[in-house]
């Protein structure tokens, strides 16, 4: 078994100082044939892990059941990695459909974290209803837990050297063998979408950018979730705004965008402003609304048994307070007669 290799040395601007970055974290024989595995494919799962066990120790505290959250965990990661891989196909499908055979391909890249967003809330909503699920308070703490995934998972692109953008003077640019070898086999590319890229000059880490983003979102929306958790659905709206709203500006930076057709419209630049002004306007909808006609509103789970001890307690006071207005009226009545 051999550790640590493929790497590249990466350089950036402002530090004297030279980075060795691998790619691969090992490789074995298994039964003849060669295994890789991937420092990117660590890092998403390291994500991933972290994402999960927040969201489980979330639901614990809301005291949702974890056995129906297992279930919504399980069809929503399925779902989330078709949506993604059918995603970047629809909008490569001038490649796929020349290349049907690597459609299946996701070990080769190729995956939009839109799509597998849009996959993984369709399949984790089919899930909530199955299992009598509040599907919007599971978008607001799914709304967290994606932030922190991202916020790691885009380490990986570090890794592979990739998901980076345009050249810069920064300080913080940064430069490696991959960088300049992408570079300059996609020139072609670059030109039809009007991008001039210099090789030799250093690029702006896009996956920092985005990596530090969602790290900051989520301590947002965590503090929203503590102080300020007004109505189900708050921190999914939240989570559109903030990731929709870095999303639109460093798309602007990348150089490996999805395009629609042929123009120089970026997909998810214009998902993302879209998503930004949607979400910002439910927002400010349900808060002016709330405001109006305040509604107490907690996320933790009443179990059955409470709710039905509180409505027998409540029905109750009502027949005991019905008998006293009655006794009441009996005896204003009797000492009426007497006078």
């Amino acid at each position: 078994m051999r550790f640590f290799t493929d790497y590249t040395a990466v350089r950036f601007t402002g530090l004297d100082h030279v980075f060795n970055v691998y790619s691969t974290f090992c490789e074995f024989t298994l039964f003849g044939h060669e295994v890789s595995i991937k420092f990117y494919g660590v890092i998403i799962a390291f994500g991933f892990l972290l994402a999960v066990l927040f969201g489980g120790r979330t639901a614990y505290k809301w005291k949702i059941d974890l056995n129906k959250m297992l279930d919504v965990l399980l069809y929503g990661t399925i779902g989330g990695i078709l949506g993604a891989r059918l995603y970047y196909v629809a909008f490569e499908w001038q490649y796929y459909s020349a290349h049907p055979a690597e459609i299946l391909q996701i070990w080769h890249g190729g995956l939009a974290i839109y799509g597998g967003l849009i996959g993984g809330i369709i399949a984790a909503y089919f899930t909530c209803r199955h299992n009598g699920l509040d599907f919007l308070k599971l978008l607001d703490m799914a709304g967290m837990s994606f932030l922190i995934g991202q916020g790691i998972g885009r380490w990986g692109n570090y890794a592979n050297q990739e998901a980076f953008g345009t050249n810069t003077d920064l300080p913080w640019g940064m430069q490696s063998a991959k960088t300049a070898e992408y570079i300059l086999r996609e020139q072609a590319t670059f030109a039809e979408k009007g991008i001039a890229m210099d090789p030799n000059l250093p690029v702006h880490p896009t996956f920092l950018y985005e990596s530090v983003w969602c790290i900051l979102s989520f301590f947002v929306l965590y503090l929203i979730c503590r102080k300020a958790y007004k109505f189900s659905g708050q921190l999914i709206l939240g989570y559109g705004i903030l990731y929709g709203a870095e999303r639109t500006i460093v798309e602007g930076f990348r150089t490996d965008s999805l395009y629609i057709g042929s123009t120089t419209l970026r997909v998810s630049q214009l998902l993302s402003a879209i998503l930004v002004v949607a979400c910002l306007a439910i927002l400010i909808y349900k808060l002016v609304k709330l405001k109006k006609h305040p509604v107490p509103y907690s996320p933790v789970e009443t179990p059955p048994e409470k709710t039905e001890s509180a409505k027998n307690k409540a029905k109750l006071g009502k027949r005991a307070k019905e008998k006293m207005i009655a006794k009441q009226q009996k005896e204003m009545e009797e000492n009426g007669n007497d006078s």
